[in-house]
């Protein structure tokens, strides 16, 4: 799966089945894409997604989306997982 399908699949997400299906494609990305992914190394990778969940309110503010990250979904958790791999 390439990176503008993951992403595509991310914002549908509703259950734990989808969110399941969602990390298995990110690894193949990962596998398949790696060379894409701005935070390739395990640490790089976790930094970027503790620096998108501090800063994701203005991402969702930005992008006209009403979602409290107080209270995750398994779609919040697919959105941390894909920022991760490209948030600088």
């Amino acid at each position: 799966m390439n990176s503008d399908d993951i992403c595509d699949v991310a914002p549908q997400i509703e259950t734990r089945g989808d969110f399941v299906k969602f990390l298995k494609n990110l690894e193949m990305n990962n596998v398949h894409c790696g060379s894409d992914w701005e935070n390739d190394t395990l640490d790089r990778y976790i930094e970027a997604m503790g620096r998108w969940t501090h800063d994701c309110d203005g991402y969702f503010k930005n992008t006209d989306q009403d979602v409290n990250p107080d209270l995750p979904t398994w779609k919040l958790f697919a959105e941390i997982l894909l920022a991760a791999k490209v948030y600088e």
